[in-house]
């Protein structure tokens, strides 16, 4: 038996003697002479032979595929992290990410709202804004986040105010199709993502050139220019910062790329900043 059938092996048999049969839903009376699940109840719950399984379990078969190692893994209540560790010990790669959709938690929307100076917002893999802080606002517009400009694939192509803020907007926008593109590999079954490149494809020329030559990027940093009616031209740097609870939510972060666009940024959030204060006074 090599080294790595044997991990594996003692992986399962450790895994399998934890789980009790009232946690699977099994009566658990009657003798047991060890712990845990019985292998004809793993491989009956994971709809494998039990002859296989419990060659797998001797180490004594290959690597098994990504599905049979999800139905092993539901079998034996593993958590996302054991999950994890199975595929890597039986086929030396990560498996496929569980899209586990979520609310933005009181902790991101707390870093947003302590930014009080540089622009951020929260994005899940549908480029779906789902949260925003007042200097994203200032930079990109007060309905950003809503109606049009809701979702930043879309506003991007679709949206002329924002494609002439754009400088580098073909280069940017190459970018979003081969970040879709990679993100529907992921989320194939997706209806809203599909929906959404669906329209792109059918209201944006280019997008739909650009998915047919089959662009596959997933550029998380750079840099591009801004065109801004208060700051004017400006270089800010951009950083994608992705949450690890599966919950497919990624923080942007917007910085200036130079002593001149901090300058235009501060000026940009103070001018929001200003009108949201005389708003506040003449209501009150």
């Amino acid at each position: 038996m090599s080294r790595h059938n044997a991990e594996l092996a003692e992986f399962l048999r450790v895994m399998r003697a934890r789980v009790r049969p009232e946690d699977v839903g099994l009566p658990a009376a009657g003798h047991r002479r060890t712990p845990g699940l019985r292998r004809q109840e793993v491989a009956q719950s994971a709809a494998i032979s039990v002859e296989w399984y419990t060659r797998l379990e001797q180490g004594r078969v290959g690597s098994p595929g990504t599905a049979v190692l999800d139905a092993l893994a539901r079998a034996l209540r593993m958590s996302e992290s054991e999950r994890h560790h199975l595929h890597l010990i039986a086929r030396g790669e990560a498996p496929p990410s569980r899209h586990r959709p979520a609310p933005v938690g009181a902790d991101l929307q707390g870093l947003l709202d302590g930014m009080p100076l540089l622009p951020a917002y929260i994005v899940d893999f549908r480029f779906d804004v789902l949260a925003r802080n007042e200097p994203a606002a200032a930079l990109f517009g007060a309905d950003f986040g809503s109606g049009e400009t809701a979702n930043v694939a879309r506003m991007l192509f679709l949206v002329p105010r924002i494609r002439e803020m754009q400088l580098d907007w073909t280069r940017i926008a190459r970018e979003t199709v081969g970040n879709l593109r990679a993100n529907l590999a992921r989320h194939r079954a997706d209806a809203p993502l599909r929906a959404l490149i669906g329209d792109l494809r059918h209201r944006s020329e280019e997008f739909s050139a650009w998915w047919n030559d089959h662009t596959v990027q997933e550029r998380t940093h750079g840099t591009k220019r801004l065109r801004h009616e208060v700051g004017g031209d400006l270089t800010i740097r951009y950083t994608t910062l992705a949450t690890l609870d599966n919950s497919d939510q990624y923080l942007i972060a917007v910085t200036p790329a130079d002593a001149a666009a901090e300058q235009a940024l501060r000026k940009i959030v103070s001018s929001r900043a200003g009108a949201l204060a005389r708003t506040a006074r003449a209501l009150g």
